[in-house]
């Protein structure tokens, strides 16, 4: 993956506006905020980096639509982006992933591939497929166009918050906080 810079948060920022909700941030106490990414379209901030991946991928996209591997949030932001974009989404999850995640999947049009006991063996079906089939394939967070969108999170924060010290981020596969390291840095280094 390449690095992802400010400019490049900036510039999901552009693309992606008006796809997204600019979600609120609720002050808990008194310098501390909470970023409301549950009310995000799909209900997570994974729908940023979803539809700038589809966005930065040039048009038209592949007549084999996107494929991504997902437990579930990632999965529904690439069915929800593909469906607004009029796209062809297969999404592969493994088969312990929750039906109720499967039929949000449905909800949006996906067609779901369930294969493997654990996600990085639907990953690795998802990247088969990809390459058999040229489809566009969306990493959860190990692609640049993907962490920059998860990035505008960042952007968010600082200008509804006027600007913070310290960001508190869950990590999972770590494309959303470096999105946020990026994001909130305003366009210093270091």
């Amino acid at each position: 993956m390449t690095a992802v810079a400010y400019e490049d948060v900036l510039a999901a920022a552009r693309r992606i506006s008006g796809l997204v909700l600019r979600t609120p941030v609720l002050e808990v106490s008194p310098g501390l905020f909470l970023k409301l990414e549950l009310l995000q379209h799909s209900g997570s901030f994974k729908v940023r980096g979803a539809f700038n991946r589809l966005l930065s991928a040039g048009s038209p996209l592949p007549d084999s639509g996107v494929i991504a591997a997902s437990g579930g949030n990632h999965g529904l932001a690439v069915a929800y982006a593909a469906k607004a974009l009029g796209v062809r989404a297969e999404i592969f999850v493994p088969e312990v992933t929750s039906p109720v995640k499967v039929a949000g999947l449905e909800s949006l049009g996906a067609h779901i591939t369930q294969t493997g006991a654990i996600y990085s063996e639907a990953a690795e079906a998802a990247g088969k497929r990809a390459a058999e089939t040229g489809a566009l394939s969306v990493h959860a967070y190990d692609q640049a166009e993907v962490v920059a969108g998860q990035g505008t999170t960042g952007l968010e924060i600082m200008e509804q918050t006027g600007g913070v010290d310290t960001v508190v981020v869950a990590v999972g596969g770590g494309g959303f906080a470096g999105g946020i390291t990026v994001g909130t840095s305003g366009g210093a280094s270091g």
